[in-house]
């Protein structure tokens, strides 16, 4: 059994518009050690899928199931779910200058979050440990900046002290959502270092939500894409990247600027559907350039190219030479670029 296992997961919101049907029938798993990617357009349920498990989506109807080593998350109560967050389970979250409190200072906020769990610890250990952990994620002069407060830090800096103080206890699994959004290069390359170098220290599953398809090539196992609320292709890594089955895939490869920089890009045309009034059928069918009439029927997530590992929700051939002659009829009729 793999360390999370998220099974036929469905989320949805009561508006005054309406429902909002964020997640639906999402199902994936990440084995300890190794690290899954979720990757889709803003808005796809990624990380409502990865908040809710953790019980962070108040208010949301669900079903389904999350099994978290033995332990069906969804269905845990609160007190389980405290216990969980933070010891078994760290998060990073998008923005760290939201997330770490403003009026408090670094290291008040990490040895009260080892405090919390582990009440036998004195202040002075925790103290220590926080200055440890600081220093293993590359900050300077750790001890010294316990006492500073987040503003104080630039942003590659707070996205390391939320590394920190999610990886004090030595999680299990660690939920990264975009981590290395608005950092630049450079400081993008740091903060993926230390992750990578914290899982192998510690076996450490991780669960990767981005936008960039760079930083899955780098650091992922496995890859899950989403598309309004549902999974559209699950494979391995070189799978997605170089035999990508989904058309939805292929419009993400395709919008990605070539290698000499000089090529024009090709978006995907159209915007995401509304998740209070999805399309009916299949969610891409009116952005897809392989769209025939089949495509009115919601496609199931099946297996492709005669490997088990490899999922797609697509009516298009599961056969790869039958799929790539249908593209090329597609290319030599102008329907596809």
């Amino acid at each position: 059994m793999a360390l999370l296992e998220v099974k036929d997961l469905h989320v949805s919101f009561t508006t005054e518009d309406g429902i909002v049907k964020a997640v639906r029938g999402v199902t994936f798993q990440v084995d300890r050690g190794k690290t899954l990617g979720i990757v889709g357009e803003s808005g796809s349920g990624k990380s409502v899928s990865t908040q809710t498990i953790t019980g962070l989506t108040r208010g949301a109807t669900i079903s389904g199931e999350a099994w978290f080593d033995g332990t069906d998350l969804l269905t845990s109560p609160n007190s389980v779910l405290r216990a969980v967050r933070g010891a078994e389970i760290g998060m990073i979250f998008q923005d760290p200058l939201s997330s770490l409190h403003p009026a408090y200072r670094i290291g008040w906020q990490i040895t009260e979050m080892i405090q919390a769990h582990e009440k036998s610890t004195s202040r002075r250990k925790a103290r220590a440990r926080a200055a440890e952990l600081l220093n293993l994620v590359g900050i300077p002069h750790a001890a010294d900046r316990l006492d500073d407060y987040p503003h104080q830090f630039s942003g590659g800096m707070r996205q390391r002290v939320m590394i920190a103080m999610a990886m004090a206890l030595n999680p299990s699994l660690l939920i990264a959502d975009e981590p290395t959004t608005a950092l630049d290069v450079t400081v993008q390359a740091q903060v993926l270092s230390v992750m990578t170098r914290l899982q192998q220290e510690f076996d450490t599953a991780i669960v990767l939500i981005t936008h960039d398809l760079g930083v899955i090539a780098e650091t992922a196992d496995d890859v899950v894409v989403m598309y309004a609320g549902t999974v559209m292709e699950r494979a391995s890594r070189r799978d997605i990247f170089y035999r990508h089955h989904n058309p939805y895939t292929e419009g993400l490869f395709a919008s990605l600027p070539g290698r000499s920089g000089r090529e024009r890009l090709t978006p995907i045309p159209g915007s995401p559907p509304s998740l209070i009034q999805l399309p009916q059928g299949c969610p891409f069918r009116t952005r897809c350039p392989y769209a025939f009439d089949k495509c009115v029927e919601a496609p199931p997530l099946t297996p492709v190219y005669d490997d088990p590992l490899h999922d797609s929700a697509c009516w298009l051939s599961p056969d790869l030479s039958t799929r790539t002659e249908q593209r090329e009829n597609l290319r030599a009729s102008g329907v596809v670029a």
